[in-house]
């Protein structure tokens, strides 16, 4: 079992109806899923996904669906593992995570699928206080680190240490969501924190931390998911749903004072720490999914399995096929 391990729901046995009748209503039940259309679109929204705050705001989703009849739940998530929690136990159908939690989330049986992305972020590096003995991985040797198990940072963490050969066992891991990672480096409770913006920004801008490991390829793209079985009942939907995150990430991208304002707004957070992770560390030019995408979560994937979080004897190739659909065509790409 591995650190990311989720426990998969168990699917009620029908060995009670013969095998031809199981078909049939199989079908018949498939058919009325696929026809109808859901009362409600559950979408998150996050802090680390700057577009997702844009089409919040717009209302632009509302919109396209309101003479449906379809209305439109909005769920705040903290982190990719949260993402991966709601959309793992239905709570949502589309949630925002990096690219390598995903996989992860994919491989430990989440069904999910990758089908967009919102941003090329550089929006988790390793942090430490301004007056602290740290200044590279190795120096973590015997201190405590907090991280949000299951997102980027972690997995940027492991990375980290792999590089530095050093795993884990090596540090004191501190399990805590990311403001609570970001209030317990800044309070000298930890010694260490896997940042994740804009937390990690207002630690610098208002607290002085200092980002001491940056590696920015090692940040997996923003991607957003969703329930495989929500796109296999509701292809049309999903199509609608990128289209419009589409025109709220081009608007996004032509008016970044509007971006800032929304996103302020949202976070409450001073003009200098927003502009630093929109400016500094915040890509919003890409929105289909494809190879770079395949690429980076590929390599992510491997260092992870040479960490020895992925097991051995998982085929990442098939698991990173397994988890991005790349055929809900997207207008203009």
């Amino acid at each position: 079992m591995t650190p990311f391990h989720l426990v998969a729901r168990a699917v009620p046995s029908t060995c009670l109806l013969p095998a031809a009748a199981m078909l049939v209503a199989g079908v018949a039940l498939s058919g009325v899923l696929a026809a109808g259309n859901p009362k409600e679109i559950r979408i998150d929204w996050a802090t680390y996904n700057p577009v997702s705050m844009v089409l919040k705001d717009s209302g632009l989703l509302e919109k396209e669906f309101a003479t449906d009849g379809i209305s439109v739940r909005w769920v705040q998530t903290l982190g990719s593992n949260k993402a991966l929690e709601f959309l793992n136990a239905g709570s949502i159908d589309f949630g925002s995570t990096a690219g390598a939690a995903a996989l992860i989330g994919r491989i430990n049986g989440n069904p999910i699928k990758s089908i967009y992305v919102y941003s090329r972020p550089e929006w988790t590096a390793l942090v430490t206080r301004k007056d602290a003995p740290i200044a590279a991985v190795a120096d973590l040797k015997g201190r405590s680190v907090a991280v949000t198990r299951g997102t980027d940072p972690h997995i940027f963490l492991v990375r980290a240490l792999a590089e530095a050969k050093l795993t884990e066992r090596d540090v004191k891991i501190v399990l805590l969501q990311h403001p609570d990672g970001k209030t317990a480096l800044i309070r000298g409770d930890v010694d260490a924190w896997a940042g994740l913006d804009p937390m990690m920004a207002a630690a610098e801008v208002e607290d002085g931390a200092r980002l001491f490991y940056r590696k920015p390829e090692a940040n997996t793209w923003g991607i957003l998911n969703v329930r495989e079985a929500f796109l296999a009942d509701h292809p049309d939907i999903v199509r609608r749903v990128l289209a419009v995150y589409e025109e709220a990430r081009r608007h996004a991208l032509a008016n970044p004072a509007e971006l800032k304002r929304v996103f302020i707004a949202a976070t409450r957070l001073p003009d200098a720490v927003v502009e630093k992770q929109l400016k500094e560390r915040t890509e919003l030019t890409h929105s289909r999914i494809g190879e770079p995408q395949r690429a980076s979560i590929l390599a992510a994937g491997v260092a992870l399995q040479e960490a020895g979080v992925i097991a051995a004897t998982v085929d990442l190739r098939a698991a990173v096929d397994r988890l991005i659909d790349d055929r809900v065509p997207l207008a203009g790409n």
